[in-house]
């Protein structure tokens, strides 16, 4: 896996997400900001762990799973590092879902918070270097098609409600 993990890679909630106000996220954004590069940080990792691993099966071949191999206790180790560390990142972006934020990208820090906007369910946007939560797009919608929000919009400053 030497691709970047992505919100694309993670299935979609199984029940209603938690529905953020624009202040919420917003009070959110700083825990954000600080556990953002931790998870770009096992994501680069992991790239890196493949890659290690990658070139022992391409130097060794079939001989790679050998109980003699000289690198055995090195490919122990590094399939280890992959696992733990692909179980924490999963668990992380979990934990940020099951929120109602999704971690869109983590090379950019662009995160998504669902919102209510006029009656429809949509995504507030915010990029890490951002100050604040400033955009949403909707749901079939992207970065793209983001649009900035209105503070004159009282349906995304009021309480919403959340799931329980």
């Amino acid at each position: 896996m030497s691709r970047e993990f992505r919100e694309a890679d993670a299935p979609a909630p199984s029940s209603p997400p938690r529905l953020w106000t624009v202040e919420e996220a917003n009070e959110r954004i700083e825990a954000l900001s600080d556990l953002l590069p931790q998870l770009r940080g096992w994501a680069v990792r992991l790239g890196e762990v493949h890659g290690e691993l990658r070139r022992l099966a391409q130097f060794w071949g079939h001989d790679v799973e050998a109980s003699d191999n000289p690198d055995r206790e090195l490919r122990v180790r590094l399939e280890a590092e992959w696992r733990n560390l692909s179980l924490r990142l999963e668990e992380a972006v979990e934990s940020l879902r099951s929120e109602g934020i999704e971690v869109k990208e983590l090379e950019t820090g662009l995160i998504d918070f669902y919102a209510m906007r006029d009656g429809e369910l949509v995504l507030l946007c915010w990029r890490r270097g951002e100050p604040a939560v400033a955009f949403y797009h909707t749901l079939e919608g992207g970065f793209r098609s983001r649009q900035p929000l209105a503070d004159e919009n009282p349906s995304t400053t009021s309480r919403p409600r959340s799931r329980g």
